[in-house]
């Protein structure tokens, strides 16, 4: 039989784990339908907030969810040994438009790892890039030991 001891993580956790990670799954819902996609991500710890670059096709589930300024949840993880550790961010995710780009959100989306490879339909001129920021109301970690 395992023993389970969950902990709080401190702020500082928190921020060490989303910072050394590169991914997460990003959680939209619009009335009654959920949807869930992983995506990589920039992360400023001393912000507090995350830098997301989003790519969607015309005709795409995820252009659908991302209406204006849509509530989200975030969450990493990663399993270490027998640690898990996870945070979850919630609040309200919003665009960047690109006239308000800043040379500090250039060095945040630059930590933003794109994945090793990409798979669309359309080509890349029918693809649709956005940047968006989430500012968490609430920003969780949690460590589990087993």
């Amino acid at each position: 039989m395992t023993v389970e001891q969950q902990t709080v993580m401190t702020g500082a956790e928190t921020d060490a784990l989303l910072e050394r990670r590169e991914t997460g799954v990003l959680a939209l819902a619009r009335s009654d339908e959920p949807y869930a996609i992983p995506i990589s991500y920039g992360y400023d710890a001393e912000a507090r907030r995350f830098c997301m670059r989003l790519v969607s096709a015309s005709e795409s589930e995820k252009r659908r969810f991302l209406s204006d300024a849509p509530e989200v949840r975030f969450v990493v993880y990663e399993e270490d040994g027998t640690t898990y550790r996870s945070a979850i961010a919630n609040g309200r995710l919003e665009r960047l438009p690109r006239s308000e780009l800043t040379p500090e959100h250039v060095e945040q989306y630059g930590s933003a790892k794109r994945p090793l490879f990409e798979m669309w339909e359309e080509t890349k001129g029918d693809l649709d890039i956005q940047l968006y920021v989430l500012d968490p109301d609430e920003l969780n970690g949690r460590r589990i030991d087993v």
